[in-house]
Order: structure tokens, then sequence, then C-alpha cells
């Protein structure tokens, strides 16, 4: 059993690692491409390398009949998702354009400290170390993206919209995935969120291919490995993970971020903007672990 946990956690981390260099990716293709052009090419390409799981899954199921209820239709879901997660993408890559990697990473983290306060709203309880947490991530989102003038950058701006969006798809996510599907779920909100990019794309952005082809690498990365690379990971890592454990170890996505936005982009976020990064990442461990014995492992949502 403590190997599989092991093995569940380094998949984990693999998976974290992919998504910050993924911040990387963005930051680049948006020097080439659109927000919208971007995101729409991207997600075209995630739906359609989750098509072998889809088809593996079907076979899987039809060789071994379980006898469980049948799951609903993920259709709506997906859709729903979709919707939500084209806000999302489409500030976070926007807010690339003019803000660093690491920065655009660890403010869209902050959806680890809004989820459970969005659960107000679901009468969800709160516990005290998630207050702790966001008095953290607050002072720390001060820190990194608030100047000296008390003005914050454009890209910061978008990047913080886009964390309530990433939040309510966590919220949405965790409404939905236990009744269909998930690799239909995945692949029908992937489909949807690249169809509106690319809408938006033909109204309010010149698509070349010129554009297209110099982005291809970070596009091809952000398409492939980010969505259905990592998400095959997740879905396997998480089978053997607890989930404070697992959230924690995803959250690592962000510093991963930083260390790509420095190492490939020679980004330097400065000693107010590192301090302001270690703050919100301790905010964001805080509203995951329980120091305070009145919360039980299996109600901490991701």
């Amino acid at each position: 059993m403590e190997k599989q946990v092991l093995r569940s956690n380094v998949l984990l981390m693999m998976t974290a690692a992919i998504w910050g260099f993924a911040f990387v990716a963005q930051r680049v293709g948006a020097q080439y491409v659109g927000a919208f052009t971007f995101s729409g090419v991207r997600f075209a390409l995630g739906s359609i390398s989750l098509i072998p799981l889809l088809i593996y899954s079907k076979r899987k199921r039809a060789a071994i009949p379980t006898g469980e209820i049948p799951m609903e239709s993920a259709l709506i879901p997906g859709i729903i998702a979709g919707f939500i997660l084209f806000f999302g993408a489409s500030l976070q890559q926007i807010g690339l354009i003019y803000t660093t990697a690491g920065k655009a990473a660890f403010i869209t983290g902050l959806y680890i400290v809004l989820v459970p306060l969005f659960g107000i709203f679901l009468k969800h309880s709160i516990q005290l170390n998630t207050w702790f947490g966001v008095v953290l991530a607050v002072v720390g989102l001060y820190f990194l993206s608030v100047n000296e003038d008390f003005s914050i950058a454009k890209g910061d701006l978008f990047e913080l919209a886009g964390a309530f969006f990433w939040a309510s798809h966590i919220l949405v996510i965790d409404q939905f995935v236990k009744k269909v599907d998930p690799y239909k779920f995945s692949f029908i909100q992937f489909a949807t969120c690249s169809v509106l990019s690319l809408a938006a794309a033909i109204f309010f952005e010149d698509i070349s291919m010129d554009g297209l082809s110099k982005a291809i690498i970070p596009i091809l990365y952000g398409g492939i490995f980010s969505a259905g690379v990592a998400y095959t990971l997740q879905a396997v890592g998480q089978r053997h993970a607890k989930p404070s454990h697992a959230a924690i170890i995803l959250s690592m996505e962000s510093v991963f971020a930083a260390l790509g936005g420095a190492l490939l982009l020679n980004e330097n976020l400065g000693l107010r903007g590192y301090l302001g990064c270690a703050l919100m990442f301790a905010g964001m461990i805080l509203t995951q672990v329980n120091f305070f014995g009145n919360q039980k492992e299996e109600d901490i949502k991701l």
C-alpha cells in the first residue's frame, strides 16, 4: 500500500510540474497568437488527446460488466463546465500577456483558497485553518501584485478575475464528476471551451498561420501535455492519495511555474514578489491542512 501511495504522490507531482511549466508555454505562445486563438487550438488538441482514453474506457466497461447503475449523460455538465473553463482560461491567457508566468500561477492558485469560501453559499462549514489561510493568501497577494503606489498591474487583475472562475470550475466538477463518465465529461468541456474560444478569436483577433506556426510548440505542450497527459496522471494519481495530500502536491504547480519562468524566461519577481509567493503558498497549504481536529479527511474538497 505504501508503494501505491508513493507512486500516486510521484504521479501527482509530475502533474503539478506539467501544469506549472504550462504557464511558461502559455506566456511564450501569447507573444505570437491572441489569447482566444491559443486557447481554442489548445483545448481542441486537449479534447482530441482524450479520444484514446474514451475508446479504452468504453472497451474496458464492455469487457468487464460491473452491474453498476448507468451514469448520467455528461453532455450538459460538460457544456456547463466548458463555459466556465472558457472564461477562466481566457482571462488567464490574456493576463499572461501583461504579467509573468510565476505571478500568473500564484494568483491563479488562489482558487484553492476561494473554493472553501465559495462553499459558504453551499452551506459548507468553514474551518479555522481556512480563515488563517485566506488571510495569509491575501497578504501575499498584496506583496506580489500591489505596487508601492497601491496600484495593481493589469495582467494581475485578469489573473485574479480568472481565479474566481477556476474556483467555480472546481465546484462544478465536484458537483458532477461522481455522476458522469470523467473522460466524456473532460472531452465535452474541452471541446466546448475550444469552440467558444475559436468563435471569440474569429470576432476579436486576427488568426494567422505564421503566428500559429511560431506558437506551435507552446500550443502542443498546452494541449497535449497540460490537458491530455496531465489529466490522465491526475486521475491515476488520485486513486490512492488522500484528498488533502493531493491538493497540496497539485498546488506545487505555482512553484514549478515560478521556477520555469526564472530558468526559461529570465523572470525575476524580486524580494517583495517572492515574499508574496511564499505567503500565498503558505495560505494555500493551510487551507488543506487541519490543525484543529474537527474536519474529516473525506470532507476536504480539492
